[in-house]
């Protein structure tokens, strides 16, 4: 399988969440389950089945949790050179030319990824268009919300 890059943030998010399910929501619905169970026929019972398919799911996250962990690729980027050159892990300004909106975008993998705190995946466009670049380059993202001219302003390793 191939090697998932994750910043060493994300696979700390990842193990806190690994831990969750199985120390907490795997036992709540383990004793939810056997609750329903006890209310009889299980044929017609909403609570059993639901509680059912509430477990696959939290079974299944927490296979998908363990395949990419063993599979990770943990990318410190501060010991990174500070070359100059935007890679995963850097945190990296850019300016919309044609709007002069500012953005600052952290590129992260793709469960580290969250818009609202400026962490954009390495598969996402703008993140495409930005790697190799260096400040001062211009770049273009195809985006499903139209094409963006970006100007790279700054880049960091932190």
């Amino acid at each position: 399988m191939q090697k998932i890059p994750m910043t060493a943030k994300g696979m700390s998010a990842l193990r806190r969440e690994l831990e969750k399910l199985k120390t907490k929501d795997r036992p709540q619905i383990a004793k939810a389950i056997g609750e329903a169970r006890a209310h009889g026929d299980l044929r017609e019972n909403a609570e059993y089945h639901a509680a059912k398919e509430n477990q696959g799911f939290i079974e299944a996250r927490i296979r998908d949790i363990e395949s990419k962990l063993s599979n990770a690729n943990i990318i410190d980027v501060t010991k990174l050179p500070k070359n100059g050159i935007a890679v995963f892990g850097t945190t990296v300004h850019v300016v919309n030319v044609d709007t002069d909106a500012e953005s600052v975008y952290q590129l992260v993998g793709d469960d580290e990824a969250d818009i609202k705190l400026g962490k954009i995946s390495i598969n996402s466009p703008i993140a495409r268009s930005i790697v190799g670049k260096k400040i001062g380059d211009a770049t273009t993202a195809t985006t499903p919300a139209g094409v963006l001219h970006l100007e790279i302003t700054k880049i960091e390793y932190i």
